[in-house]
């Protein structure tokens, strides 16, 4: 995200020499991507940063998947996974369950009212979309407060923990990239500033405020990442001294947040296809937000999806909220999640079409993601799936 950001103590000139009050230098630590060669930030510890005293593995949950074999359109019911008793006790980092997967890109759920142990995925880029609930994610730049309908994006190797904060819990909808997530080519410049198309822009970003600070001595912190044969493995480091502290950091890497209700919404005359409604994209998939808007204003519109093939991917939708037409009559509601693999012509139910005629509006909240290899089941899609909606577009037999 080149969008140039400062907080804190730092100097005047970067790689110098920078003293703490005591006489003491303060420890920069580069925080970079692609070799040095994109994005990157510096941040100035009052600890060296690479002290670790220990070092061991970590399970981060059921990691395997299995084919969605035979292949077949969804429903995933994924507020049935967290009952009260599960998650007042779960957190937002290791209560998550896997619910589809491939080598590029995991989503996963959880419900959770506890705080995260400190946490960083090593492997790719997080992006968490807060379905309900409220809290604060402290990182080593700063601490950042999070509300429903928000995009928490979280750099590769970004330390970081959870802290939810209300009467209910923090429902968290989790991509997990193989890659680094971004917006979209298409609504930047050259130089990386939105351009006046984009549906959103710099003002709709929220970073991190003033630096987290924390203390402390042998400090445990979860690592995701790969192994040598590609699999989601874990490891527990422990620190000699506490990953927040640091005093400043400057540069253009760095978590921050963009809440759905800042989107706004491109219509046409007739019905516009996925791609105007896209937000980020990572390595082998885009995410997309379909949100409350004026729809199709030709006098012979037809306001929902035309049927359609996914030639080159399997689509998944999240519905967080509102009435999403084109499904009305399947089962699906608010917590739903809907696979439409590739190889399945899939649109709207039976009847929509002629019930949407006229419409001037349609009162919806979803997040797609539109993956480009095939997704396989996690352990929570398994046990969500509704097992008959496949079948919903034929009607009573």
């Amino acid at each position: 995200m080149a969008h140039y950001r400062h907080y804190g103590d730092i100097p005047p000139k970067r790689h110098t020499q920078h003293r703490r009050p005591d006489g003491g230098l303060y420890y920069e630590e580069l925080m970079g991507t692609e070799g040095f060669s994109s994005d990157s930030s510096l941040l100035y510890h009052i600890g060296v940063p690479s002290a670790i005293v220990d070092a061991m593995t970590w399970e981060p949950g059921d990691q395997a998947t299995v084919p969605n074999h035979p292949l077949k359109p969804r429903h995933l019911r994924l507020h049935d996974l967290f009952p009260e008793q599960d998650w007042k006790a779960a957190d937002p980092v290791t209560g998550r369950r896997l619910v589809l997967g491939n080598a590029e890109v995991r989503i996963s759920y959880v419900v959770a009212g506890e705080t995260s142990p400190l946490y960083r995925n090593a492997a790719g880029d997080e992006c968490v979309y807060v379905e309900a609930g409220a809290g604060t994610v402290e990182t080593v730049f700063g601490a950042l407060p999070v509300r429903a309908g928000d995009y928490v994006v979280l750099p590769r190797s970004t330390t970081h923990r959870w802290l939810p904060d209300g009467p209910g819990p923090l429902r968290c909808y989790v991509i997990e990239a193989n890659s680094h997530i971004a917006p979209p080519k298409r609504y930047l410049s050259r130089y990386g500033q939105f351009l006046e198309h984009a549906p959103y822009c710099e003002r709709d970003l929220h970073g991190p405020g003033e630096p987290v600070r924390d203390t402390g001595t042998d400090v445990d912190v979860l690592v995701k990442h790969r192994s040598s044969r590609g699999e989601i493995v874990g490891t527990r480091y422990v620190y000699a001294t506490h990953p927040f502290d640091v005093v400043g950091w400057d540069g253009c890497l760095y978590p921050y947040t963009f809440n759905v209700g800042d989107f706004e919404p491109i219509t046409g005359r007739v019905h516009q296809p996925p791609p105007v409604h896209q937000v980020f994209e990572g390595d082998g998939f885009v995410i997309c937000n379909f949100v409350p808007r004026k729809v199709d204003y030709h006098p012979l519109s037809v306001p929902v999806p035309y049927y359609h093939s996914n030639v080159d991917s399997d689509e998944v939708m999240f519905y967080c909220g509102g009435d999403y037409e084109a499904r009305r009559g399947s089962g699906i509601g608010p917590g739903s999640v809907s696979l439409h693999p590739g190889g399945h012509s899939h649109g709207p139910q039976p009847g929509t079409i002629e019930r949407s005629l006229g419409a001037e509006y349609f009162d919806e909240l979803a997040v797609m993601v539109d993956t480009f290899r095939p997704l396989e089941l996690g352990e929570a899609g398994t046990a969500a799936d509704d097992g008959g909606y496949a079948w919903t577009w034929s009607g009573p037999r």
